[in-house]
């Protein structure tokens, strides 16, 4: 069905967001033939819409306010920034299309202060099933890394894994990446043309995928379809099962309702248009937020009151998953990181019962940043140039120059590709402390959060010293996230927590389905409902929480009337 269709005055179930929660959610319940409606804040982005050029890159952020309507939306609080993402599948557009379980024992963790130890109300046994079916359907693989499969030998990954530095990690392995290596044949093929899938694709029958080209721009946004994002995949799924998707369109608030058909919620939505917006309203009898952690966190937050929600759980426990971003330089030999997907292979912490476990991972980048750093080191290009020039010229008014070629210049210009060829970016993630708390400002329309680095201190010093010893073992030397060093704030692209699910220690904003206290109907299901940190890229986790939560939302008896609240909390997790 096509994306600018006509909102319905009505539906079962209404999806804000359409990421890894939101469209397995939407899949799943569309396939057992229920009534669901998904909105989207951002655009639609088939393959080889995603724009490269420095024109579409400065319009591809999101801010209406300022009109524009692209895909990265940056937030900046005083002590960390994320960057999340705006468009039709969610934060998938994004990822590095790494998909690792949660450690079973990392469902244990310190409490937010350091006191005690808690465990979380879900553990690994209520996800594993749904672990292997995420993974199954987004054909979930490894770099091919066979002797024979030669287009795939790169050179960062071959090393990262043969590295045995002595830092307590395990050794590097390659990373299951929710990547197309294989062709239809499942033979190891660089850009390979792909048969759609049966359930066609939500873009049209227009657009295509093909194999990965290893071209390093995963992060920017995959041109060639090699991505499992979510709108290739689930939302594609859900829009075959009749599932009723909508883009550009912004959900500003919902109130309580009753009707006699059973509807719980009037959603209130902005649908943006080129240089305008007009509001509407949806109602719905189930309600899943999937606006990711920061959407979902301020939209209840905003809704507080007009929900009678007293629970002193809502906006807790905000982490950063522990992202820290370093960086390997001068490392021996040509790494060649503008080759292959972002990431390919990580190393493994287990940590220790004070949760500084972690996960540190190789990454790449597209071929034009490697122009940049060349453009950048010490001396710069630019200089060099200037000075070529300049010498060329004094020669020929004193009448001294004699070889005409320039090719010994341009080489020293260039100064031949040693930094970008040495230079290998690492992303941290994994054990931070879930002490932030977010909050509205007294306008009650801006989002605050006090996440401090401070009181995780020892965990990025711990990261800190592993990366270290990484950029020995390529022969090379470390550089810290100078922001983090010297200004005491991370980035995160990971963000958690906000409306977390109980602990046995904590009564939580939901339940382990996603369920909201207090207002029934009423669901959360994105990386706002952990109570921690997940430690490795949140992705799968996510998603396999996504399908749970709608098994359990299926087997509701009667989306006509309200569930009692003995059927959402009147029994233990399974």
């Amino acid at each position: 069905m096509p994306l600018d269709k006509e909102l319905p005055p009505d539906t079962e179930v209404l999806i804000v967001g359409s990421g890894f929660g939101g469209s397995v959610m939407a899949a799943e319940l569309a396939k057992a033939g229920r009534d669901v409606c998904v909105l989207e804040r951002g655009r639609a982005y088939p393959p080889g819409s995603f724009p490269r050029d420095p024109a579409g890159v400065s319009l591809n952020f999101w801010d209406p306010a300022a009109g524009l309507h692209g895909m990265f939306d940056v937030w900046s609080f005083d002590n960390i920034d994320a960057i999340v993402a705006s468009g039709l599948g969610g934060g998938s557009l994004i990822y590095a299309n790494v998909m690792l379980p949660k450690d079973e024992s990392w469902f244990t963790q310190p409490t937010p202060d350091g006191t005690a130890t808690e465990q979380w109300a879900l553990t690994r046994r209520h996800l594993d099933e749904h672990y292997g079916a995420v993974t199954e359907f987004l054909r979930v693989q490894t770099l091919p890394n066979g002797p024979a499969d030669t287009a795939f030998q790169l050179p960062k990954t071959t090393r990262f894994l043969q590295m045995r530095p002595a830092d307590g990690g395990e050794p590097a392995v390659l990373a299951p990446l929710a990547v197309r290596f294989r062709d239809d044949d499942g033979l190891p093929s660089v850009g390979a043309p792909l048969t759609g899938e049966p359930y066609g694709s939500v873009h049209g029958p227009g657009y295509h995928r093909r194999t990965c080209r290893l071209c390093g721009e995963c992060d920017l946004g995959c041109n060639d379809g090699a991505k499992s994002s979510m709108d290739t995949t689930y939302l594609s799924l859900a829009d075959h099962h009749g599932a009723s998707i909508h883009t550009r369109t912004e959900v500003i608030g919902f109130t309580p309702i009753s009707t006699e058909e059973g509807h719980l919620f009037d959603v209130r939505v902005r649908v943006h248009h080129e240089g305008s917006s007009t509001e509407r309203s949806v109602k719905a009898k189930r309600l899943v937020l999937a606006a990711g952690t920061l959407g979902s966190t301020y939209l209840l937050l905003r809704q507080q009151d007009t929900f009678n929600i007293d629970n002193g759980a809502l906006g807790t426990r905000f982490s950063g998953n522990g992202d820290y971003l370093g960086f390997v330089h001068s490392a021996d030999g040509d790494l060649a990181c503008t080759k292959g997907p972002v990431i390919t292979a990580y190393r493994h912490y287990p940590g220790d019962g004070r949760g500084q476990g972690m996960y540190i991972e190789d990454a790449g980048y597209p071929a034009f940043a490697a122009w940049l750093m060349q453009l950048g080191q010490a001396g710069g290009m630019a200089v060099d140039a200037m000075r070529m020039v300049l010498s060329r010229k004094l020669g020929d008014v004193l009448g001294r120059r004699k070889d005409p070629n320039l090719a010994s210049e341009i080489n020293r210009i260039l100064k031949d590709g040693s930094f970008s060829a040495g230079f290998m970016p690492l992303l941290g993630m994994g054990r931070d402390r879930p002490d932030g708390r977010l909050s509205l400002d007294d306008s009650g329309a801006v989002l605050q959060n006090d996440w401090s680095v401070a009181t995780s201190e020892p965990y990025f010093d711990a990261m800190r010293t592993r990366m270290a010893a990484i950029a020995s073992g390529f022969g090379g030397e470390f550089t810290p996230n100078l922001i983090a060093d010297f200004f005491d704030r991370v980035i995160t692209v990971h963000p958690v927590g906000g409306c977390p699910m109980d602990t046995n220690l904590a009564a939580g904003v939901i339940d382990t389905y996603g369920r909201v206290r207090e207002v029934p109907g009423l669901r959360v299901c994105d990386g706002s409902v952990f109570p921690g940190p997940i430690g490795p890229n949140p992705s799968l986790t996510i998603a396999a929480f996504a399908r749970r939560s709608a098994l359990n939302l299926l087997a509701e008896p009667d989306f006509g009337r309200a569930p009692h609240p003995a059927d959402e909390f009147g029994q233990p997790p399974t």
